[in-house]
């Protein structure tokens, strides 16, 4: 089972492996405070789209399709997700406001559909 959280949310028992799927740290948090396994940071958008986004809402659809095509050049970090989450629960971490619009939903339902 794969999830999706924010990263400033406190850590569940039931996060399983957290994986940060960020290209950049998270502001404002110390890397010795926070609770993660994994930082994969070549699974996140490129540094181009993810600037071309900015997070304005009108970009969301055309951000997704572009995101899916990098996700499809990255078969071998999506192979390693898939098999961290063989056996126990992964949970997706981002640090985005918006918690529906983020690379972590994208991905995860990239995932889930292959």
């Amino acid at each position: 089972m794969i999830i999706v959280k924010r990263i400033y949310e406190k850590p569940g028992q039931g996060d399983g492996i957290r994986v940060l799927v960020d290209r950049l740290w998270p502001r404002g948090l110390k890397k010795e405070n926070v609770k993660i396994d994994f930082w994969m940071k070549d699974i996140a958008p490129s540094n181009e789209l993810r600037k071309w986004f900015g997070h304005k809402e009108e970009r969301w659809e055309e951000f997704k399709k572009r995101y899916i095509k990098e996700l499809e050049n990255r078969g071998g970090l999506i192979r390693e997700l898939k098999k961290m989450g063989k056996d126990r629960c992964i949970t997706l971490l981002y640090a985005a406001k918006d918690t529906r619009n983020n690379n972590a939903q994208v991905l995860l339902e990239f995932i889930n559909r292959g």
